[in-house]
This record gives structure tokens, sequence and C-alpha cells, in this order.
């Protein structure tokens, strides 16, 4: 699947971030974060013809210390599809 947005997501203890280098959101949860990026996207006029969006987010691991890197498993990578 092809994304139409690719962005880095982290978690800074508090909230997740999702940006890439025109678009960046926050939330406290996952769904807060889709809500708030969705959001974004409907105010956005690159997108205002569109009926669908799909969103890729790679979790950045450089935010995580090497040594700790080998449980990577406990994070990951998202693909959303929000309907506009």
């Amino acid at each position: 699947m092809k994304p139409d947005i690719d962005m880095t997501m982290v978690h800074d203890g508090k909230r997740w971030l999702a940006r890439n280098g025109t678009i960046e959101a926050s939330g406290s949860t996952l769904e807060e974060l889709d809500e708030n990026l969705k959001a974004l996207i409907i105010s956005n006029d690159k997108y205002k013809h569109a009926t669908s969006v799909t969103v890729f987010m790679g979790f950045d691991y450089s935010t995580i210390p090497t040594w700790i890197r080998q449980y990577h498993t406990h994070y990951f990578n998202r693909y959303v599809t929000f309907d506009l």
C-alpha cells in the first residue's frame, strides 16, 4: 500500500507526535493523534478534493537508546486511512 503522506512518529513521554516537513500533529492517545491529524489534513488545501487519505507513520527508532533497540517489537509503524 502506497501512502499519500509519509510521517515520522515518536512518543515524548506524554504525547504521540507525528510529523513530516509540512504537517505536525500530536495527541495523548493514538486516537487523539488520529483525530488531530485528520483535522489538519482536512484543513490542508492539498487534499481538499480527496475522498480519502492514507498516512504512514513510521516510528523513529533513533529515539530509543541503542542498548534497548533489541526490544523494538514493542514499538510499531502504522498505516491509517482517513475518509474525508
